[in-house]
């Protein structure tokens, strides 16, 4: 079984993830979604909330597509995740060159640790090339309309926090 970790913080799940998560469903048998616990980044959802988001918006993806799709929240390694989930392949987005700097760095320090685990990168689509969560937090925050950067049900989450 060909098992992928797609790892992230998902603060919120945009339709950028949901796109490479689709893709990537296409290239595992089961996916699983690292959800990653990150104190640092003082995350605007709970872990909890997080995990229940990818759940609903990959419910329907995992019916369609017939692949598994699990959430995993996690705190540990990257690398440390990838093997409690028996993962051999993690996949990671990328949406501009800027990106690419950070995550040939991960992958270096990754093999190192452990060469036996791959990891893919996907490009997002065009059209979701320049959606981050940390804008689309701020666009909520400030009133403005995210429905082109999520899902009704993400959008309903980010009024509901915001007010």
């Amino acid at each position: 079984m060909r098992i992928g970790l797609y790892p992230g913080t998902f603060d919120p799940v945009t339709l950028g993830h949901l796109d490479i998560i689709r893709r990537a469903a296409a290239l595992v048998d089961r996916l699983v979604i690292g959800v990653a616990i990150n104190r640092d980044k003082g995350p605007l959802f709970s872990l909890e909330e997080r995990v229940a988001m990818i759940e609903t918006e990959c419910a329907a993806l995992s019916a369609e597509t017939g692949v598994e799709i699990v959430a995993h929240p996690f705190e540990n390694l990257l690398i440390d995740c990838a093997r409690d989930v028996g993962a051999g392949v993690i996949i990671r987005g990328l949406r501009a060159v800027a990106d690419f700097e950070y995550e040939f760095q991960m992958v270096g320090m990754n093999r190192a640790l452990d060469a036996s685990i791959e990891t893919v990168f996907l490009m997002a689509d065009a059209r979701r090339q320049a959606i981050a969560s940390k804008l689309v937090k701020e666009i909520a925050r400030l009133k403005g309309d995210v429905s082109k950067f999520v899902t009704p049900a993400v959008r309903a989450a980010l009024i509901a926090r915001f007010g």
